[in-house]
């Protein structure tokens, strides 16, 4: 594995930030201080990151990543890569995402080795919230936040969506929280009410916000209080 890599995934920084902490002799190996990010280590070598001895991740491994449009959430696609790209392998082998996002969906994708705790994520019976930053074509109408409250029965279905959270943020742009995960939602329930979706940015699940420094493409670990904090 490399260097940079391996302190990315122990101490919450993104790769690039990583990177630049080696580079300023924050990192020393076998106590000697590494500054080459690229160096290949394996689990015999003794790592501190500013003086903290960092162990190797083994079966419980839990990330965030901030996903670029054009790639989907599948492990395999013939049409689209997918995030997995985003991880080396062999962890992109390991992982599976708590839920997925459309290809043309920007935002905080979960992911994680560990069954249990996505099941609570994605399960619709323990009712995660996800929130949207939505912009959509034509302006928002004043009836929107009693209508999403409510309840909006899409095209095709027997029941009505459950109640939904809509925050005004111009005449464009909205924040929309669910708390379910049915084909296409936020898109179908703009599309009930005469509306249509141009852009779809998910920033946070449960708690969990998307970190504002990860750039598209980056992922960081889940601290131990985000993790915690999904399967209350």
């Amino acid at each position: 594995m490399r260097l940079d890599k391996f302190i990315a995934e122990n101490t919450g920084l993104t790769r690039s930030q990583a990177s630049k902490a080696i580079r300023q002799s924050a990192v020393k190996i076998n106590g000697k201080i590494e500054k080459n990010s690229a160096r290949k280590i394996s689990q015999d070598d003794e790592i501190y990151f500013e003086e903290t001895l960092l162990t190797w991740l083994e079966n419980g491994q839990y990330f965030m990543l901030n996903k670029p449009q054009g790639c989907v959430c599948s492990n395999d696609d013939g049409d689209y890569p997918t995030i997995y790209q985003f991880f080396d392998y062999p962890l992109a082998g390991k992982l599976h995402s708590a839920g997925r996002l459309d290809v043309d969906t920007t935002g905080l994708v979960l992911l994680t080795d560990d069954g249990q705790w996505s099941h609570r994520i994605t399960s619709p019976k323990h009712h995660c919230d996800k929130t949207y930053l939505v912009t959509l074509a034509d302006p928002v109408e004043p009836h929107y936040a009693q209508t999403f409250e409510e309840g909006i029965l899409l095209r095709g279905e027997k029941t009505p969506t459950k109640p939904a959270k809509l925050e005004i943020l111009d005449d464009y742009n909205v924040n929309l929280t669910i708390s379910e995960g049915r084909y296409h939602q936020v898109k179908r329930m703009f599309a009930a009410l005469g509306n249509k979706v141009v852009g779809l940015h998910r920033w946070k699940i449960g708690a969990v916000v998307l970190d504002e420094n990860l750039e598209e493409g980056e992922y960081r670990p889940l601290t131990q209080s985000e993790i915690d904090s999904l399967v209350k």
